[in-house]
């Protein structure tokens, strides 16, 4: 596989000379066996001299007005938002996300919260034996509200000829983990079973990480493989509960803008190698030795330190041109550790959980970031880029103490200097509780959506289904232009604000879906789909999930339906 080489590691040198010193989700969520009622401690407010690169005052940033977030959509005078929306598949349970592979085939995987991976062939049948079935390896799931479960597959770019499979999931606590915490998550390389090719190897299982949780909610948990370097990505969250604070959450900064933590970032491996260059491995993130051994870990007081088991070196590589792969930034007092973890390739994200590459164009990232309780947000995301949680939520700046109003100052720069990235989609709760990444399309069947970026948001309602579409243009010129390599060269050009307009779905009663909206994903041919449930939780008696596909406004077979689904006992929480 041909890699496109990336130069970053200048990323965090020009940041230091410029100082030293949210599964879907929006919830205020508190896990139990809290062992501390610590709050965040200010450290901000260092200066920096760097570009604004926050988006803090755009016109096109949500507002917030009369103690309430509003969205400020701006609809494009030439482009008129309608589809249709063509049934392809159904009974599904909590469908979170489809793919395919570029095998040929023509077939659709469907991925359910519940812990399978159903195949809809090329004739739109559903075959009744799951493809990949994880339901004996996941945590006990609460049926009426969850985060964890099966949340993302990744085929390898190669599976036509290699046949491996790549999995994010909830498993339950491993025995290595600080007790009491909630579970412990895997990513997980398949084989495809030589015999059957709709059905995975399950006994063939290589676990790549074990990310212990503190909570059970800000997993991330999604899994994506660049068109433009062949290495895979994965989305993780800054550990749960709310306000990055907790259990398991560095005091003062969050784990978000702790770079010696996994959590709160996007990771970048090569599963096609476990040569790791000239990058130094900590004994403790690639053995079975829990993560307290062999590291500074009294450097802070509280909380209990978490751990991860990584296999760099032995089951996946270390690209030599992440950000941190050779060049280490300053440890700060702050951080918990004593060293940056070479996987990471950009951070400060809450909870990352929808994460999509763009098939055309310049192949860019894109990352729906699940707010806290005001504003929800969509980055583009570059390599070394800091995306501002929880200095920020969105372009506004974040109190933790105070979460029901954006705080009255932040900084515009991280703990080492460097700029703090703003989104290029901020949204308020004016359109639902939480944002839902999608794509940029490149499909056929509606030519008028080409490199338009479809996305949207899960509900407005916790118990009833009631999903918004929505489609952001990009600024004049952007999609013939390429951003820049890695983030230390960001200009706000580049990152300015989308315009955003509701999609108008032809055939129903109104703009919204009149169901949940649960994730997209796109099929061999880039023809994206939409995925829909009209319950709120992985309920395993039920079955009203279905797929989708975006097709012109004249075709419509049939119309979503409202759904009032039967709720049982006390939600707990809707995707901190």
């Amino acid at each position: 596989m041909t890699k496109v080489t990336i130069v970053m590691a200048s990323l965090l040198i020009l940041a230091l000379v410029a100082g030293a010193g949210a599964q879907v989700g929006l919830s205020n969520v508190s896990g139990t066996n809290e062992s501390s009622n610590q709050t965040t401690e200010s450290t901000q407010n260092i200066s920096g001299n760097v570009t604004d690169l926050t988006n803090a005052g755009s016109m096109l940033a949500a507002a917030f007005e009369n103690n309430a977030s509003r969205t400020n959509l701006t609809p494009i005078p030439s482009f008129t938002a309608d589809i249709g929306l063509e049934l392809v598949a159904q009974n599904f349970t909590s469908p979170m996300m489809v793919t395919s592979p570029d095998d040929g085939t023509g077939r659709l995987f469907v991925a359910d919260q519940i812990g399978v991976v159903k195949i809809v062939d090329a004739n739109g049948t559903t075959l009744p034996e799951p493809f990949l079935d994880l339901r004996g390896n996941l945590a006990n799931l609460s049926p009426t509200y969850d985060e964890r479960g099966l949340l993302s597959i990744a085929f390898h770019p190669d599976y036509r000829t290699n046949g491996k499979v790549y999995a994010f999931y909830s498993a339950p606590l491993r025995s290595e983990a600080p007790e009491g915490w909630n579970c412990t998550n895997h990513i997980s390389e398949f084989q495809v079973d030589p015999e059957n090719p709709n059905a995975v190897n399950i006994s063939s299982e290589k676990i790549l990480m074990y990310i212990d949780k503190p909570y059970q909610n800000h997993n991330g948990g999604q899994l994506a493989f660049s068109p433009a370097d062949g290495y895979l990505y994965v989305s993780l969250g800054d550990g749960g509960r709310a306000n990055d604070v907790g259990n398991g959450h560095t005091p003062g900064i969050g784990n978000a803008q702790d770079l010696t933590k996994i959590y709160g970032k996007i990771l970048r491996i090569d599963v096609d190698s476990t040569a790791t260059g000239g990058v130094t491995v900590q004994q403790n993130m690639t053995g079975t030795a829990n993560q307290t051994q062999n590291m500074s870990v009294n450097r802070t007081e509280t909380p209990p330190e978490p751990t991860w088991t990584t296999f760099a070196g032995s089951l996946y590589g270390i690209p030599t041109d992440n950000p941190f792969a050779e060049t280490q930034p300053e440890i700060l007092g702050t951080y918990a550790y004593t060293s940056v973890p070479p996987e990471i390739y950009a951070y400060g994200f809450r909870n990352p959980a929808y994460m999509a590459f763009d098939s055309g164009g310049n192949n860019t990232l894109f990352v729906a970031d699940a707010g806290q309780n005001l504003f929800e947000e969509v980055d583009i995301v570059l390599g070394g880029g800091n995306y501002g949680w929880n200095i920020r939520e969105g372009t506004h700046c974040f109190d933790p103490n105070a979460t029901t109003a954006p705080g009255a100052s932040c900084n515009i720069t991280g703990y080492q200097g460097e700029p703090l990235i703003g989104p290029i989609f901020e949204g308020g709760h004016d359109l639902g509780l939480v944002v839902v990444g999608g794509n940029v399309y490149r499909g056929t069947a509606v030519p008028e959506l080409e490199g338009r970026y479809i996305f949207g948001y899960w509900s407005d309602s916790r118990t009833v289904g009631n999903g918004t579409l929505l489609a952001a243009t990009p600024p004049t010129g952007w999609a013939e232009g390429a951003l820049p390599e890695t983030a230390v060269s960001l200009t706000p050009d580049e990152n300015a604000m989308w315009d955003v307009q509701t999609v108008n779905i032809t055939g129903g009663t109104n703009e919204t879906l009149g169901t949940f909206l649960r994730g997209f994903g796109e099929d061999a041919n880039q023809d994206l789909y939409v995925l829909t449930n009209d319950v709120g939780g992985p309920d395993n008696s039920t079955s009203t999930g279905k797929l989708w596909k975006i097709v012109p406004p004249t075709a419509v077979t049939p119309a979503p339906t409202t759904v009032t689904p039967t709720v049982t006992g006390e939600q707990t929480g809707y995707a901190a």
